[in-house]
C-alpha cells in the first residue's frame, strides 16, 4: 500500500511561516481526499485542513482558517500545507493522511486509511 512521507517541519518564531510537504511513495498515486492533522503533547489529534481533489473543495479548522492553505499536486504525488502567521499554539507533530471517505473534505481522522510518520513544528 502507499506510504506517505512528510517533510518541512522545524522551529520558527511566532509570526513566521513554514511549508509542509507530503510525498506519496507510488508514482501514479492520486490524492482523492487528503488531510493534515496535528497532535500536541498531552492533547488529542485534531484535524487541521482537508481537500477533495475532484471538486477542489477544502475545509479548515477554525483555529487555522485564513492562516493555513492545503494544496495537492497529483502530477507530482505531493500534498502541501502552507502555514503562515504561526502561533505558539500551532506547535505539534503534523501528519498527512489520505483515503477515500464517503464525504470529503473531512477532518474526521477515522475516515483516512493512510498516514505519514509526522513532522514536528515548533513555534516559539
Amino acid at each position: 500500500h502507499v506510504q506517505l512521507v512528510e517533510s518541512g517541519g522545524g522551529s520558527v518564531q511566532a509570526g513566521g511561516s513554514l511549508r509542509l510537504s507530503c510525498k506519496a511513495s507510488e508514482s501514479r498515486f492520486t490524492f482523492y481526499c487528503a488531510g493534515w492533522f496535528r497532535q500536541a503533547p498531552g492533547k488529542e489529534r485534531e484535524g487541521v485542513a482537508a481537500a477533495a481533489t475532484e471538486d477542489r473543495n477544502t475545509f479548515y479548522a477554525d483555529s487555522v482558517k485564513g492562516r493555513f492553505t492545503i494544496s495537492v499536486d497529483n502530477a507530482a504525488n505531493m500534498l502541501y500545507l502552507e502555514m503562515n502567521t504561526l502561533k505558539p499554539e500551532d506547535t505539534a507533530m503534523y501528519y498527512c493522511a489520505t483515503g477515500r471517505p464517503p464525504v470529503c473534505p473531512t477532518l474526521r481522522s477515522a475516515q483516512f486509511n493512510y498516514w505519514g510518520q509526522g513532522t514536528q513544528v515548533t513555534v516559539s
